[in-house]
Parts: C-alpha cells; structure tokens; sequence
C-alpha cells in the first residue's frame, strides 16, 4: 500500500516537473511592462528578460532611474515615468504601452511597485498613514491591472502581482501587510474571471530580502516618523523605553535575515511569464517556503506566540 503511494506522489512530482520545464515559443516577440523597474525586484527583472530577448517596457518612478536601467540593458528595452499612485500618470503610460504593442497586445503585465510604509504599531498611526500605502500597493495595483488588460486579454498574456508572505500573514502593523492581502483577493478573483479568456493570473510571495524597502535606516526612520506624530496618551502608554527596544527588535530581526539573492525572486516571476504552465503562486525564499507558510496554517494561538516572542512590552501593559 506504501508502495504504491510513494510510486503515486513520484509519478505526480514528475508530470508536474515536466510541465513546468514547457517554455513559451516566440518570446523575443512578446511585450512585458514592469512597474517599480527602478530598483529591487523590478530591476533586476527587467535587466533578466531583457538578456533573455523579450520585449521589456519598463516603468520606473523617476527620470534618473530609466536612464541608469537604459545604461545597463540592450536598445530593444524601453522605459517611462510612471506614479502608481496618480491616475493621471497611469493613463499616460498605458497610452504610451498602447503605442509600442500595437496590435500584438501585451504578453506580461508584472505589478511589482511598492512602498512599505508608513509604518509601526497600528495604534500609532493615522488613517492617512494608511491610505498612502494603499494607494500605492494596492490601489495602484488594480487601477494598472484595470487600465492595462485589454492589452493582456488581447495576447491571452499573463499577469504576474507581487504580494509578500506578509499577504498570508500579517507580520506588523501599518497597511503593509493589509494591503498585500488586497492583492492576494484581487489575483485570486481575477484568475477566475480571466481564465475565460485564456489569461494566465500569477501571485509572488517573497520572503525577506534585501531592497530599498527593507532597508534598516528607513524602517527606523518610518517609525520615528509616526512615533513623532502620535498622541501624547499614546506614548504614554507605551513609552521611550518600549520605543527603543522597538528598533532594537527591528534590527536584530529575530524571526529571519534578509537575503542578498534577489534572483529567488525573478526567477519565480520569469517562469510565471514564460512557462507554459505557470503556477498559481510563488513563494520565494527558504523563510517564506519553511516558516512563514506553514505558520499561517497552526492554529492561531500557536503563530500569536511565535511572531510575539522576545516582542517589548508597552509600559502599562498588564
């Protein structure tokens, strides 16, 4: 009976293995426009499909960023200014996207812009803190996706959203790891809906890596910031000690280190794009693979605890 079962789970893990090696024919003929090309994941993406032939558009939130992403790539990348956050400079980009496809549509549509703050303890903050981090991650997210799947639908391309494991749980405060939960429902609800139309919808959860994002001087200077601001009740319920134990969790980071490999991630993101039976979720990174994933399945009690443990505590805690 054991036999057979591991003959039945080998049998499986090969098919699967064979399907996910089947690439996409034509790719130096396909468009692909990466928001957040600038730095981090989106950059070394960028650079990554460009080696490989494809056609990369890329977007990058400041002038001095795509002439340096030009420098470093081949004449057939392409680069324009883009604020998720502002319709005005979506609509511009999609027209100028438009231009450049024609007719052939939009293979790969990879939402990897993000910001990762404001942020720090929840009761800190304002609903303003919240919203600038919605309007980028997640609200940008879905106005792109919006404006831009026509073009997809057209190529019976893919879209490829970048989430984190703080989308599967939320490791603090802020409208970080809310927002990522946005992205996760809104991938799941288009998957769907797209399938119809031969539209391939991808969801990457990276673990803890090094980017601009998480770098440690601007997490601390994020929660300065709103500490800065809070109400005086709010520090007094918490107080400076509680704040200065605050960075030293932060940079001793406790749970994980940040990982330097950047390219865990975009491989995850090419074989979304060209894999010919890509898969519904990535998650990159040991961290995300073996301790966040399976602690967002133990029962809630046990994972409060962990995430919880060697945490300061507030001065009038109980």
């Amino acid at each position: 009976m054991w036999l057979y079962l591991v003959a039945l789970v080998g049998l499986y893990h090969l098919v699967r293995w064979h399907r996910e090696r089947q690439v996409v024919s034509h790719l130096r003929d396909k468009y692909v426009f990466i928001t957040g090309s600038g730095s981090g994941f989106g950059n070394l993406l960028a650079r990554q499909l460009d080696m490989r032939g494809l056609r990369v558009l890329a977007a990058c939130r400041t002038e001095k960023a795509a002439e340096q992403l030009r420098a470093q790539t081949s004449d057939r990348l392409e680069t324009v200014t883009l604020d998720i956050a502002k319709t005005e400079s979506i609509t511009a980009a999609t027209q100028w996207v438009k231009e450049r496809v024609g007719d052939r549509g939009l293979w790969g549509l990879v939402n990897n812009a993000g910001i990762s703050g404001p942020w720090g303890r929840n009761e800190w903050l304002t609903k303003q803190d919240f919203v600038t981090t919605l309007n980028v991650n997640l609200l940008g997210t879905i106005e792109v996706t919006l404006s831009l799947l026509p073009l997809v639908r057209k190529a019976r391309g893919r879209v490829v959203n970048v989430s984190s494991i703080g989308g599967r749980l939320s490791v603090m405060g802020g409208g970080y790891c809310i927002s990522k939960y946005g992205v996760e429902a809104f991938s799941d609800s288009l998957r769907r809906e797209l399938a119809h139309f031969g539209v391939k919808v991808a969801v990457i959860e990276p673990g803890s890596f090094k980017t601009n994002m998480t770098n440690t001087e601007r997490l601390f200077q994020h929660v300065q910031e709103v500490w800065d601001r809070a109400r005086p009740e709010i520090k007094e319920v918490y107080g400076e000690k509680f704040l200065a134990s605050y960075f030293t969790a932060i940079s001793k980071n406790r749970l994980t280190t940040y990982k330097e490999n950047l390219s865990e991630v975009t491989d995850c993101m090419e074989h979304a794009l060209t894999a010919c039976h890509p898969r519904t979720r990535y998650s990159a990174g040991w961290d995300a693979k073996l301790f966040y994933l399976p602690m967002s399945y133990m029962p809630t009690f046990l994972a409060d605890a962990i995430l919880t443990w060697g945490l300061p505590r507030p001065a009038k805690a109980l």
